[in-house]
């Protein structure tokens, strides 16, 4: 019973054609209800408008969610009580039947707009998210994106994005029937009515979902967001309203208090709440709840009711395309603010946005959803409804198949040229060589740019092996964050590459040197995590304070040669580059044990992304002024003074005479709006391998 799941019966159609409707004696025999239904319409305007307008999470989502489980338990319970059939595949087939039409619309829709305005940096996410909203597992997708460091390009926002709980619901309305199938077993084993049992069922997915919501959404928000586990007791919360309310009897005053209170609760939620931060934990009771209240207080008979508002026949017929309005409004927003470059819509615009996806949701009911959820042909025999799933799916899944075969060949054909080009590599991709004083350009003509936009996922350094060898830690922090190159029996140097990903990718420019001087690398890399004092705060916290800490004991029981770091973060857009905290206190303690530390300046960073910005406008509109994304000189530099601290300052390979470039030497700078390509950082390996030499005196080649 998601957005798109109504039930169509008699009362239905005596309300739309305006019969005298009068209400049963009590709320939970209405097959219909218009108060329910409006309700649905008044969530999906506030997530619309909450969108749209505000830039905001309305809460809206949450109402949805415990609606379509009332809606379901509803329709399973009244099954099992009077002796039907329950019939999952059958139902199964009806429900993806009715569901899967408008997600074609807006998946295709989505690609053609993604094709024309998104740059070729998210096309790839663009493909893993289509086939996860098709396939209903957009929200486990988006949640590994949130947590995985590594994702790249999280500057552009998805026109998916909103499938998350899509795919939850789709999910719920596999998991829930199955649930009651099993409770309709043990009560006829054990003899009990049904009713009960769901009870008990219900009532302990709710409390151990709702738990296990706020110790998740406590410890790591941004995964908790997504995961179905944390939203389960939002679905049981429904369906345990609907168990109960035929015990509820309040009085019609008591009905209209709690009616207005509902309204109230749920329309301020968004307003006081910060939905996106604080979700979905205990705070998702607000608007839960407040739809509970509404749904409880349900036909009051009164024209103070607030379900006389709800039952409004314009808001109630919205409610029928609340489905198609909700699909809709993400994707023309998205595409909105990518073609114009605004940041939000705006009040005029963001009014014809609204406008427009209701018109198109109502266009696309009639047009499509009701036809198909109405049909009679359909719905004599079941593989007809299996029949056009699978046209469904395969309308979105051969266009999007071949865009990701061509997309893909491409890159093979990038790699191709590239290889042919690797013997004379640095006259054919010079990158950073290009900057230096004197150069002349003999590369190829012709030749594309590395790495391919559509390619960057692959940009991200690694060492090749996980440790092994002696260099396995100890400590359990460092367990999975621990990588070596190929073990070397007698090194003539051992470095550990310590830090954040910045760390990680300069790393590419330090791979080459180690290999042409016999060098053993080893890297101990935390994503957002500046290497310095763990006693030293830090953004990721806790988690980030334990790394240093177990990497410096880590450090200082190898003893290796030396310790590869970055030792500034540079300000987005912002000449404010400082020294990392704590990082002074760090290489004191390296150094006095007589470990050399090579610590390299940051890279420039910024509010967008640069392969973005290439992708959209070429390389000569994305340049930008040295001075503007740097400090004037290193501040990192007065460590010199401590023994064996080696500052190394690499500006002059992003910048030359104060211009710093996103594309050079026919290779791509940046794969985001902060991080170095591999392909770049290798290119900066000559420069490199010099200045370590020229501070620490080593013989490096």
């Amino acid at each position: 019973m998601s957005l798109a799941i109504r039930e169509a019966d008699p009362t239905r159609r005596q309300l739309r054609a305006g019969a005298s409707w009068k209400r049963p004696q009590r709320n939970d025999q209405r097959k219909f209800l218009p108060e329910v239904q409006g309700l649905r319409a008044v969530a999906v305007l506030m997530v619309v408008t909450y969108h749209v307008w505000f830039g905001r999470i309305s809460g809206g989502v949450d109402i949805f969610l415990l609606i379509s489980a009332f809606l379901l338990t509803g329709q399973f319970t009244r099954k099992l009580e009077s002796g039907r059939a329950l019939e999952l595949f059958k139902y199964w087939a009806h429900l993806f039947k009715r569901l899967l039409p408008m997600i074609v619309l807006t998946l295709l829709g989505s690609l053609v707009g993604a094709r024309v305005l998104l740059p070729e940096t998210v096309w790839t996410s663009m493909f893993g998210q289509t086939w996860a909203s098709l396939l209903y597992y957009q929200n486990w997708f988006l949640a590994s994106e949130a947590v995985d460091y590594y994702a790249t390009d999280h500057s552009a926002a998805s026109p998916l994005q909103h499938f998350w709980s899509l795919s939850i619901q789709g999910q719920i309305f596999i998991l829930w029937p199955l649930i009651f199938a099993a409770a309709a077993l043990v009560a006829w084993k054990a003899k009990l009515k049904i009713r009960p049992v769901l009870m008990y069922i219900f009532g302990a997915i709710f409390a151990i979902s709702l738990v296990f919501s706020i110790i998740s959404t406590n410890n790591n928000q941004a995964f908790a967001y997504f995961d179905t586990r944390t939203r389960l007791w939002e679905f049981a919360l429904g369906s345990l309203l609907a168990l109960v309310l035929p015990y509820l009897a309040f009085g019609r005053v008591t009905r209209i208090v709690m009616g207005w209170i509902g309204v109230v609760g749920m329309l301020s939620c968004g307003i006081i709440l910060q939905v996106g931060q604080q979700f979905p934990g205990y705070m998702a009771l607000w608007p839960t709840l407040a739809a509970a209240f509404i749904i409880v207080a349900g036909f009051t008979d009164s024209k103070m009711g607030a379900d006389r508002v709800l039952s409004w026949k314009p808001l109630v017929k919205l409610g029928d395309s609340s489905y198609a309005l909700y699909l809709f409004h993400w994707p023309l927003l998205v595409f909105f603010l990518v073609f114009t470059g605004r940041e939000q819509a705006g009040p005029k615009a963001g009014a014809v946005i609204i406008l427009v996806s209701i018109l198109a949701a109502i266009i696309a009911t009639k047009l499509v959803d009701t036809p198909i959820r109405r049909s009679k042909w359909i719905e004599q025999k079941r593989r007809r409804a299996v029949l056009v799933i699978a046209i469904c799916v395969a309308l979105v899944a051969a266009p999007l198949t071949v865009w990701q075969f061509k997309v893909h060949a491409k890159e093979m054909e990038l790699e191709a040229k590239a290889k042919a080009a690797q013997a004379e590599i640095f006259r054919n991709y010079p990158g950073a060589v290009s900057l230096q004083p004197g150069f002349v350009n003999a590369a190829d003509p012709d030749l594309p740019m590395l790495p391919a936009l559509t390619a960057l996922d692959k940009q991200w350094v690694n060492l090749g092996n996980d440790c092994a060898d002696g260099f396995l830690p100890v400590e359990k922090v460092l367990a999975d964050k621990c990588n070596q190159t190929t073990f070397i029996a007698k090194p003539k140097k051992t470095i550990v590459i310590v830090g954040d990903s910045h760390a990680e990718q300069l790393a590419g420019a330090l791979i080459p040197v180690a290999e042409n001087n016999d060098w053993q690398l080893v890297s101990l890399l935390l994503g957002g995590c500046d290497f310095g004092s763990e006693s030293a705060p830090s953004g990721r916290g806790d988690e980030c304070q334990a790394f240093n800490k177990a990497a410096m004991d880590y450090v200082l029981k190898l003893k290796p040669d030396a310790v590869f770091t970055l030792s500034t973060d540079a300000v987005p857009d912002s000449p404010a580059e400082t020294v990392i905290l704590g990082y002074e206190a760090a290489v004191k303690t390296i150094t006095q044990a007589g470990i050399d530390v090579i610590g390299v300046r940051d890279n420039p960073r910024f509010a967008d992304s640069k392969s973005a910005c290439v992708a959209k406008s070429g390389a000569d509109a994305c340049t930008f002024e040295q001075a503007t994304h740097l400090a004037e000189s290193d501040p990192a530099d007065p460590l010199n003074r401590i023994d064996g601290a080696h500052m190394i300052d690499l500006t002059d390979q992003y910048c030359k005479d104060g211009t710093c470039f996103a594309v050079a030497g026919n290779t791509l700078v940046y794969l985001d709006n902060n991080h170095l390509t591999w392909d770049y950082a290798r290119t900066m390996a000559p420069a490199l391998g010099q200045r370590i030499a020229a501070s620490t005196g080593w013989d490096v080649k």
